[in-house]
């Protein structure tokens, strides 16, 4: 209990010094532009990052800048972010990486749970099966057909180990026992003209970055692995209506602080984020990007805590299993 206090009395005496006392955190902070690390090469996540920063930084009266920092499936930009002043200036924007990290290499930087403060949750992007155009088939199930009779002939795209084009297809692939041939890449930007010159059967990616693949007819879309169909792609049914209700796949999207992070900072992040996802600008366009904001009951500091040790206790088996590592 003494250590405890201890710590717990540091940390207000810090908070204390940097910002006044918390009635006046409002006043005090932030007082200059906020970084947000996003740990890949600038793609289809930035477009939901920039909506967001562009928001949460209304609300917070100081700009909130992207910063690109790709790098080793993502883990270069997370340690930068865990190596920040925890003063709230630095923050990293992440997905479910964070979690399988720690499976996929031995020699991790950092520690995705003790090195981070998390803040909210901001969406969640459903993940959607593609094929190349000239696939043999255009429901799910001829696709699930295919993957059993062609076995090893058949060939399944990824954007590289611990991506959730990697996740996607290792469990379809576990519950089909399917031993089809995957072929791994460095991000999805490789991957879509390979599949649509016909080069790769199949692809299962997040719905923000093929939708604009989905819309311009390149490949060819079998179903959404979420409970409901997309407003963005009311044509593709979803993984239940076609007949494997259990296959359902989301990939979420979250902001981080380092650890030590004053917690009147964090709460004061975490409303402006949830400021921000109630916007009604945001939302639109969150929509017509494939995705949705996190609803205000799960987009609190303690939900993303839980949710993270649980998504590393969920991949550590399934990523043990495939006996792959990424380092």
């Amino acid at each position: 209990m003494k250590r405890r206090s201890l710590l717990i009395g540091g940390a207000a005496a810090m908070a204390a010094a940097w910002f006044g006392p918390a009635p006046a955190l409002a006043q005090a902070w932030p007082t200059q532009p906020i970084t947000m690390i996003i740990p890949f090469a600038p793609g289809p996540i930035d477009g939901v990052a920039r909506v967001i920063a562009e928001a949460m930084g209304r609300d917070l009266g100081q700009p909130l800048v992207i910063e690109n920092i790709p790098g080793a499936g993502g883990t270069v930009g997370v340690a930068r972010a865990a190596q920040a002043r925890p003063d709230g200036y630095r923050l990293l924007m992440h997905n479910i990486g964070m979690s399988t990290a720690p499976t996929l290499y031995r020699r991790l930087a950092y520690d995705p749970v003790k090195d981070f403060e998390p803040i909210g949750l901001m969406n969640r992007n459903p993940m959607v099966w593609i094929g190349r155009p000239n696939f043999p088939g255009t429901t799910l199930a001829e696709m699930v057909d295919y993957l059993r009779r062609q076995g090893a002939q058949a060939n399944l795209a990824h954007a590289g180990l611990g991506s959730s084009s990697q996740l996607c297809a290792m469990l379809m692939q576990a519950a089909l026992r399917s031993q089809a041939t995957t072929v791994p890449y460095r991000s999805s930007g490789e991957v879509f003209p390979e599949l649509s010159a016909g080069r790769i059967d199949l692809y299962c990616d997040q719905t923000t970055s093929a939708l604009g693949q989905v819309h311009g007819r390149s490949v060819r879309a079998f179903a959404l692995a979420a409970p409901q169909r997309l407003p963005a792609l009311p044509e593709v049914p979803t993984t239940a209506e076609a007949g494997m209700p259990d296959f359902q796949l989301s990939i979420w999207q979250a902001l981080f602080a380092p650890a030590g992070t004053p917690q009147p900072v964090i709460q004061r992040l975490n409303r402006a984020l949830r400021v921000a996802l109630a916007d009604a600008r945001v939302t639109a366009r969150l929509t017509e990007l494939g995705t949705a904001a996190e609803p205000e009951a799960t987009g609190t500091p303690e939900a993303l805590r839980e949710l993270l040790a649980r998504e590393v206790a969920r991949w550590r088996p399934i990523l043990q299993a495939a006996g792959e590592f990424a380092d």
